[in-house]
């Protein structure tokens, strides 16, 4: 633990495989938790102002659902190119990656800020915001827009220093981002000591102060030398500061199917939504509280999946499939022990876990049906997070985002309709379309992970 949180040098291609998943997923699960509370700080904060500030954050955050997904996506190219090479013992071309793709996430910043900054009052307006709320709404989604290099440069430089196997200083990353955004928010928003009240536009400008300060800090550990501390694995000089639109390009390639994957997994959530929207408030409210403590459950396990993505990457550049096969299975076992205790937790304990949210009878039902249903199929759900991670560090992006398209758009919620509608189940049938379908994609993936191609695929 001492060793994980500190940051090692230990060499990921060699030595225990099991002992080296738990160094990279303990700072990981952590950066996992502390990019969550984000989100969490913002609306507790602002719940505080009325619903009308609820209602700008919510709106907002389903615009910038998409810069998440472009995020998520340039992640996965970068961390995929920066482990191979770290793995191959090619400091050059890790440092040369991590630059391509801090510019092209720079770039593609630069032209969604304009865009959303200028047209921010126009799609509050699509996404059904009142006369008043586009008042108050619109400097708070001018700013979060506008200022979405934040996100993309976090996810960007955290993701290199994840595929470099420093995944400690991602972790400091968020915790520093998060201590300003917490102490900044309040002040900002409701003109403590020598601040101004700015109200919900207060909220934006601390998000982005908190958010930008930790990647000016990210870049910083980026640019100092090796020599400083002895713990940097990317090593980045003036002679790789330049633009070459061939590395560009593959990033492009790797990253594009990773975009997709989050953009479909995100639709779907909203079909299910609209399945579900209809059977009333109380079943949508019910819903709504059972993923949320579900996704929180699940943070530990992305952490995991990440570290396990890492140790492929790197086995992979040092030659060693099979290496990087043992740590996706072992991985995998280990996410299938925490996520079975959790899921067998939910099942026995749902009642009194919806009960710390509300105690409306017309919801606590919905939401321990949705706990327990869904809780079902974790121990089919660990195993498929750590496979799809494994896919898309491989540079087999095409397979997963496949797999999601199928899965999710195809079967998904056709499933959730004809269980709800069809088979008179109602909001269960929903349920249970989550469970089989994600159970269903861990089986595909592992079938197609055992054939082996990913193994030879050039990243």
């Amino acid at each position: 633990m001492r060793e994980a949180l500190r940051g090692s040098r230990r060499d990921y291609t060699e030595g225990s495989i099991g002992r080296a998943i738990l160094i990279l997923a303990v700072p990981m699960v952590l950066e996992m938790v502390m990019e969550s509370i984000f989100a969490v700080c913002d609306v507790f904060f602002v719940s505080r102002l009325g619903a009308e500030a609820v209602a700008t954050v919510g709106l907002t955050e389903s615009m910038l659902a998409l810069i998440y997904a472009i995020a998520a996506g340039l992640a996965i190219g970068a961390t995929a190119m920066v482990a191979r090479r770290t793995g191959e013992r090619d400091a050059d071309g890790a440092a040369r990656a991590a630059v391509q793709s801090i510019a092209l996430g720079a770039l593609v910043a630069l032209t969604l800020g304009l865009a959303g900054a200028l047209a921010a009052p126009r799609l509050l307006a699509i996404m059904g915001a009142s006369p008043a709320l586009l008042v108050t709404g619109t400097p708070y989604a001018r700013i979060m827009l506008g200022g979405n290099a934040t996100i993309l440069l976090l996810f960007l430089i955290n993701a290199i220093f994840r595929g470099a196997g420093d995944a400690a200083i991602a972790m400091r990353v968020l915790w520093l981002a998060n201590a300003i955004n917490i102490v900044l928010g309040p002040c900002l928003i409701f003109g403590l000591g020598p601040f101004p009240a700015l109200g919900v536009k207060g909220a934006a400008i601390a998000t982005n102060i908190g958010r930008g300060t930790g990647a000016l800090f990210a870049m910083s550990r980026l640019w100092r030398r090796a020599g400083g501390d002895g713990r940097r694995r990317i090593d980045i000089h003036r002679r790789h500061l330049r633009l070459e639109p061939s590395v560009m390009l593959r990033l492009l390639r790797l990253s594009a199917n990773g975009t997709v994957q989050t953009l479909i997994g995100t639709a779907s959530w909203v079909g299910l939504i609209r399945i579900l929207s209809t059977f009333g408030s109380g079943v949508l409210a019910g819903y709504t509280i059972g993923i949320r403590v579900i996704i929180f459950a699940l943070l530990p396990s992305w952490g995991l999946s990440n570290a396990g993505a890492t140790m492929v990457g790197q086995a992979l550049g040092a030659r060693k499939p099979e290496r990087a096969e043992q740590a996706v299975w072992i991985a995998g076992f280990y996410n299938m022990c925490f996520l079975g205790t959790v899921g067998l937790l939910f099942v026995l304990l749902a009642p009194q876990i919806v009960h710390f949210f509300t105690i409306d009878p017309a919801v606590v039902p919905n939401a321990v049906d949705a706990l327990r249903i869904i809780a079902l199929g974790f121990l089919f759900y660990a195993y498929g997070m750590v496979l799809a991670a494994a896919f898309n560090v491989a540079g087999h992006t095409m397979t997963p985002t496949l797999l999601n398209v199928v899965m999710f758009r195809l079967w998904e919620i056709q499933l959730a309709y004809g269980l709800a509608k069809g088979a008179g189940l109602g909001p269960r049938g929903v349920y249970w379309s989550v469970t089989i379908a994600f159970s269903t994609l861990a089986l595909l993936s592992a079938a197609l992970f055992r054939r082996g191609r990913w193994k030879t695929r050039r990243v």
